[in-house]
């Protein structure tokens, strides 16, 4: 059989990369992470945030947390596609969240596996309580979400870019939806994880009890929570003063969100006749 004499071949016995990825990850001290916040401490990572990237979408938003980089467009609100699920008194919110295929460590494909399938849900949950779908009927409201780059806590910050999006659409809403999380590991916690610090790469603490994971789904200004996803053991005090935290995370957040906002209002008003 012929060969390519113009490829360069690979040896013949080889590691993935993602193999050595735990062991690179080092702490000069037992307080500190990998990028230099502190353990124990509600210390979110610089939120990057813009509204109406899209032109085509009714309304789009996009946010980046550290290297966790997603981009949300909303459709509608349009006529409901399928007649039998009609609703003549409110309208339906859908949600589909992706991971593009260079977006993790290992590369994906483009059909949405169980894990997005969950996590489209998820959205859903988290974001329904926040939209008055009563004032659409017999419509839909299509959200679509498409992580380009997964570093951590993606959950979270696609709720905030699907809530951003909803508003520069235009849709009623009853408050913004703002999501944080955080990584339980004993006694201390790490807010707004990372990849390998959601993965357990960087646990340094020996015990095994109160070990999870935590995203809370939060309207501000009604100051109450429309979502909550938890994974692993924790403890009933540890819980509750887990979301305690993620509230506080995403109050961090909030004046950043209402900024973003406002100067996406500004540059869709008209120009003022002088």
């Amino acid at each position: 059989m012929p060969t390519d004499t113009k490829r360069v071949r690979g040896p013949e016995v080889s590691q993935s990369p993602s193999l050595f990825l735990c062991k690179t990850a080092v702490k000069k001290s037992n307080d500190a992470r990998v990028d230099g916040r502190q353990r124990g401490q509600v210390d979110v990572r610089s939120v990057f945030v813009r509204c109406g990237l899209i032109s085509q979408a009714k309304g789009s938003a996009y946010i980046e947390a550290g290297n966790t980089k997603l981009i949300c467009c909303v459709y509608g609100p349009r006529e409901t596609e399928r007649k039998d699920e009609t609703d003549m008194k409110s309208g339906r919110l859908i949600t589909d969240m992706r991971f593009a295929p260079f977006s993790c460590r290992e590369r994906g494909s483009w059909i949405q596996g169980s894990d997005e399938k969950d996590l489209s849900l998820m959205l859903l949950e988290s974001l329904r309580p926040g939209v008055c779908l009563q004032k659409y009927p017999r419509s839909q409201i299509e959200v679509n979400v498409m992580v380009l780059e997964n570093d951590g806590a993606v959950l979270a910050h696609a709720v905030t870019c699907a809530s951003m999006a909803l508003a520069d659409a235009g849709i009623e809403m009853y408050d913004l939806v703002l999501g944080c999380s955080i990584r339980q590991e004993g006694a201390t916690y790490l807010i707004d994880p990372t990849f390998l610090e959601e993965n357990g790469c960087n646990l340094t603490s020996g015990s095994r009890e109160n070990l999870g994971s935590l995203t809370v789904a939060f309207l501000p200004s009604l100051n109450q929570i429309s979502g909550l996803q938890s994974d692993g053991e924790m403890g009933e005090d540890t819980l509750t003063g887990g979301v305690r935290t993620c509230i506080e995370g995403c109050f961090k957040l909030y004046p950043v969100i209402q900024q973003a906002l406002s100067k996406a209002v500004r540059r869709k008003a008209p120009p003022s006749e002088s």
